[in-house]
């Protein structure tokens, strides 16, 4: 039976200060990986900056907007972080991706790697399961002018200064007044970032369907400030009222400085992320085995 997918991306963590054994272990995983993926009948291409890094010549090479438009299908090898970064840069084309675990928590990233050929075969031929994540759109607005914009898959946080004390923040839902809080900051987090920084600062889980948002304060000075879970057709607006060298980031991979009187925006993304899993995948596998429940029973 021929595989469902017939071009088939592929994106690698590749970090070149990394030398010797561990790069060419790197490099080897994912050239193995292409080799299988063009014996059960896919095209392959790597992503541009993936080949490069690596080192990886015989293939013909995309960038993520060609990925988006030529490809059916993205392989994904790394940790969680690349994923993020692929989901957020490839949502608006609707290509769905499937992450093979070369890091080390792998809460979306769910395929060992040393398990890729037999779970990925099946999976190429259309057994499978398919999971669909919520994006925010974030934006800085400073006078009335967005100065900065960016999608976030797992959370948007802001934060104190390094060397500064709390900030107070004015939070808004829907254009309605919540509360001034005092804290080092606050998480604004999906579905997938609940076991995130949402996760480390108190906050709860939330399963993957739930259409809500969890707004979770870091270190409030008032401790009735707790964790609350929002309707994701919800805009919340944080006002930064005080604090020095505060900043926003988003999925920890982008970073806004932030001036007194600056509002972050969050509203969902009209995109979603397509993630595939292996038939039989549930997301209670996944947090049962990453957050080590059962251990000791």
């Amino acid at each position: 039976m021929k595989s469902r997918f017939h071009h088939v991306a592929l994106i690698g963590k590749y970090n070149a200060s990394v030398a010797g054994a561990q790069a060419g272990s790197s490099r080897a995983a994912l050239e193995e990986i292409a080799h299988f993926l063009h014996d059960e009948g896919c095209d392959v291409s790597f992503e541009r900056d993936t080949a490069q890094g690596a080192g990886i010549t015989g293939y013909s090479t995309l960038d993520v907007p060609g990925i988006g438009a030529q490809c059916d299908l993205v392989v994904v090898v790394g940790g969680d972080g690349t994923m993020l970064g692929m989901g957020r840069q490839l949502a608006s084309f609707g290509v769905p991706l499937v992450g093979i675990n070369q890091g080390r928590l792998g809460f979306i990233t769910d395929i060992p790697l040393d398990e890729y050929h037999a779970t990925l075969s099946p999976m190429l031929r259309g057994d499978y399961e398919e999971d669909h994540r919520s994006l925010m759109h974030a934006s800085v607005m400073r006078d009335g002018r967005c100065v900065f914009d960016a999608l976030a898959m797992n959370d948007v946080v802001v934060n104190r200064g390094a060397t500064a004390g709390m900030v107070e923040l004015r939070v808004e839902v829907d254009g309605h007044f919540v509360a001034n809080q005092r804290a080092d900051g606050l998480i604004v987090a999906t579905p997938t970032g609940s076991t995130a920084y949402a996760l480390s600062a108190g906050g709860p889980l939330l399963h993957p369907s739930v259409p809500g948002w969890v707004l979770v304060p870091i270190a409030p000075h008032t401790l009735s400030n707790r964790p609350i879970v929002l309707p994701d057709a919800s805009e919340i607006a944080i006002e930064l009222v005080s604090g020095r060298d505060a900043s926003a980031n988003f999925d920890m991979q982008s970073l806004a400085s932030l001036l007194k009187g600056d509002r972050i925006m969050v509203k969902r993304s009209q995109h979603r992320v397509r993630f595939l899993h292996p038939r039989g995948w549930s997301y209670f596998d996944t947090l049962r085995k990453k957050m080590h429940w059962n251990e000791g029973v």
